[in-house]
């Protein structure tokens, strides 16, 4: 039941990372630890692991379509280093209601920033400035709370700088990959620590979801599949702070 259990779980994350292009981490993380009985601290570590094998997974169809922004991407990857090793490195001396509280506030702001109405405008280049504030707020939350930072980047490719929805999601998965591979290995300390035969089956069965779901999100309605997510987020954000503090 614990393997078929991780394989639901990961078609799942999968499913999140293809069809909206963030999100996989805000699955991962609450599943991890109030359905398999992970550590916080430890169960940031996995997601890492999940949501990048899942994001990388998610992106090769994506990029194959030339729908991802290279330079954007590592643009935002490169100047989030320094707060995401920097945030990485510490994060094991945390409070576990730190992390959780932290993870049920970063909820409702990736919630909220979904449910902003689109902006229809000509596709823009990012500003280098918006790109620095960016950069560095992606990498906190990658490196504190195991969170690729997909949610913020898409509503600023969508809503202030016109990217069509496609490429912004393409761009996201990128990000995400990258920033939660590099959030991983600053995790080196606690790989010890983990359990990693759930991780395992639930990466396995993303990757699967992840590649189907990014073939076919063409299907999809964009704007009903974000509220759809972002309440999903309010509900776990409330779960998670009643867990934590009742």
């Amino acid at each position: 039941m614990e393997i078929l259990g991780a394989l639901i779980a990961g078609c799942a994350i999968g499913a999140v990372l293809g069809f909206v292009g963030a999100g996989g981490a805000m699955l991962s993380v609450p599943i991890l630890i109030y359905g398999f009985g992970f550590d916080p601290n430890l169960a940031t570590t996995a997601a890492l692991a999940i949501v990048f094998l899942a994001a990388t997974s998610g992106l090769i169809p994506k990029a194959r379509k030339k729908q991802v922004l290279y330079r954007d991407a590592f643009v935002i990857w490169a100047i989030g280093l320094v707060t995401n090793l920097g945030f990485s490195s510490i994060v094991e001396r945390l409070p576990d209601a730190f992390i959780t509280t932290g993870f049920a506030a970063i909820l409702i702001l990736a919630g909220v920033s979904m449910l902003r109405p689109p902006k229809l405008d000509a596709h823009k280049r990012m500003p280098i400035p918006v790109l620095i504030v960016m950069s560095l707020v992606i990498g906190s939350i990658t490196g504190l709370f195991g969170i690729g930072g997909g949610f913020l980047a898409i509503p600023v490719l969508v809503l202030f700088f016109g990217t069509p929805q496609n490429i912004a999601a393409g761009t996201s998965l990128l990000i995400i990959s990258i920033n939660s591979l590099t959030a991983f290995i600053g995790h080196n300390s606690q790989w010890d620590d983990v359990q990693w035969h759930i991780p395992i089956f639930i990466g396995a069965s993303a990757i699967v979801a992840a590649q189907a779901a990014s073939h076919f999100s063409h299907y999809t309605n964009p704007e009903k599949l974000r509220k759809a997510f972002a309440y999903l987020l309010f509900v776990i954000s409330a779960f998670t702070v009643l867990q934590t503090w009742l």
